[in-house]
């Protein structure tokens, strides 16, 4: 029976990841915010771009490539120090942080994802929307103890409502909604130690969508 609990609070522990937060609880919650917040950024690249560029005067690629670099040096330095901030996972002390992954894999999605439908956001939005979104709501799904079936099924019904919705908003293929979700969802699964799903939820289904651009 003391064999049982040990397993089930060992689970328990690996699916509440608010203990190993810097910043317990209200660090948890920050980070979550964090990453909701980041709706905003394809927002302001597909309709404030340009004018964000009539002031800096450079191209709105040009300023998330400078961005991707600032995360990239501010992580290197980071990771010299050896320190973990506020809403960072104590793990993050020592390897490449969600932060990072997120970060830089928001900008490659921005650079490179096809610029079809209203205003170019036909792919972008909806891509970044899947992570920003799902990735948060798998995370809190699991941190309920919902089993693992309802957990995709949740996952993969409000990712395809993202893609269905930008396919009336941005006209993103209707097509490609059912197959995109589940690679979303899937992509968010492996537990990698070389790669976090911040960055394999945005990736995976970019390189999807450059494959199959082509055809669509």
């Amino acid at each position: 029976m003391s064999e049982m609990v040990s397993v089930e609070d060992t689970e328990e522990n690996l699916n509440d990841h608010v203990p190993h937060s810097v910043g317990g609880l209200w660090g948890h919650l920050f980070r979550r915010f964090i990453h909701l917040g980041m709706v905003i950024i394809p927002l302001i690249y597909y309709w404030e771009g340009d004018s964000v560029s009539s002031v800096t005067g450079l191209e709105p690629k040009q300023i998330v490539s400078i961005f991707a670099f600032a995360i990239i040096i501010s992580e290197i330095i980071r990771l010299r120090i050896g320190i973990v901030v506020f809403g960072q996972r104590e793990y993050e002390g020592s390897q490449l942080s969600a932060f990072f992954w997120g970060g830089t894999s928001v900008c490659l999605t921005l650079i490179i994802a096809p610029e079809e439908g209203m205003n170019g956001a036909a792919y972008g939005v909806p891509l970044i929307l899947s992570l920003t979104l799902i990735d948060p709501l798998l995370g809190e799904l699991r941190r309920a103890n919902v089993s693992l079936g309802k957990v995709v099924i949740y996952g993969y019904l409000s990712t395809l409502a993202i893609w269905i919705y930008c396919g009336y908003w941005l006209d993103t293929p209707y097509i490609i909604a059912p197959f995109v979700s589940a690679l979303v969802v899937a992509s968010e699964w492996p537990r990698l130690t070389w790669i976090d799903d911040n960055a394999t939820m945005l990736l995976i289904p970019l390189g999807f969508v450059m494959l199959l651009s082509p055809f669509l």
